[in-house]
């Protein structure tokens, strides 16, 4: 009986002990298991949290690109500051008397009649505009014309004529004059004095240009008249001179500029070329220009002496 007792005992105390075991391991096995878990977990998020956190020059970068759009703002809310002025020395002389009397008498014919000489073509409205008297951040423009620029057409009349009477979409592509003057003297009118013509790009004069378009450099074309005269047949090519122009064009180029003269008040030293406005360093003329033959005329129509 007593041995059966102690048996009996002896059982369940092994059943308690596996029992107990059994708990152990199995509460041991869940914390293995568990801190495995958490180890994976932290591993995990520690990886995520390096790829989500930017590094140092990231920080960098993204501080230079914030401060690239504050500058860009800053510099969207004022115009840019005009180039450094170029001086421009008149070839034109004052003068006041030792008038050319063959020249003065021809010319003051001439000027009898240049209103019937002068023929008006209509160029097509993508190659001019209006002249601004705000720019685009606000502040005020001066539109008056006030500097004649000397062209010239490098091919034919014609051909400069059907340019800008063709429609051009596109800004790069848009030109015209204000006045062409062909070979023989004929005085061919483009654009209205009073309208902005297209006649030189990237551009200034004695420092001064107008930004009329925000996206677009600024230019002359807002205060300028342009003038240009038909190339002779040598003279279409790249070369840097040919054979000149005739005196029929110097006749009309002078009345035309002692027009301009009289109606907008400018000095005749206020007449330049081309070249010497353009500031992207392309432009080269009128080449072979006489301004001598332009002091003739000028002289001759009192245009050189100052009142």
């Amino acid at each position: 009986m007593v041995f059966n007792r102690v048996t009996e005992i002896w059982k369940r105390l092994q059943t308690q002990s596996s029992r107990r075991s059994s708990t152990v391991i199995l509460c041991s096995g869940t914390l293995v298991v568990g801190m495995g878990a958490l180890a994976w977990l932290s591993n995990d998020q520690s990886v995520a949290l390096k790829e989500s956190s930017p590094s140092l020059l990231d920080l960098l970068d993204q501080v230079g690109s914030e401060a690239n759009r504050e500058r860009k703002k800053v510099e969207q809310t004022k115009p840019p500051l005009p180039p450094r002025a170029i001086s421009w020395s008149s070839p034109l002389a004052k003068q006041c008397s030792g008038f050319d009397s063959k020249v003065k008498k021809r010319l003051k014919a001439q000027q009898g009649t240049l209103k019937q000489r002068r023929v008006s073509v209509a160029t097509d409205p993508s190659n001019f505009g209006k002249r601004f008297r705000i720019n685009p951040w606000g502040e005020s423009l001066n539109p008056d014309p006030r500097v004649v620029v000397l062209h010239e057409t490098v091919y034919s009349l014609d051909s400069a004529v059907n340019t800008f009477m063709t429609p051009h979409p596109r800004d790069p592509d848009q030109v015209s004059y204000h006045t062409v003057i062909g070979l023989d003297g004929k005085i061919v009118d483009l654009v209205d004095p009073l309208k902005r013509a297209y006649g030189a790009g990237y551009s200034a004069f004695l420092g001064e240009w107008a930004v009329t378009n925000a996206k677009i450099r600024g230019s002359v074309n807002n205060f300028a008249l342009h003038l240009s005269l038909e190339t002779p047949f040598d003279g279409e090519n790249s070369r840097s001179s040919h054979s000149g122009y005739s005196s029929a064009q110097y006749d009309s180029l002078a009345l035309v500029l002692k027009d301009w003269i009289d109606r907008f008040g400018f000095t005749p030293a206020a007449i330049t070329t081309h070249r010497h406005v353009d500031l992207g360093g392309e432009r080269g003329d009128p080449r072979s220009f006489d301004w001598d033959e332009l002091q003739i005329r000028l002289g001759a129509l009192e245009a050189l002496c100052p009142s």
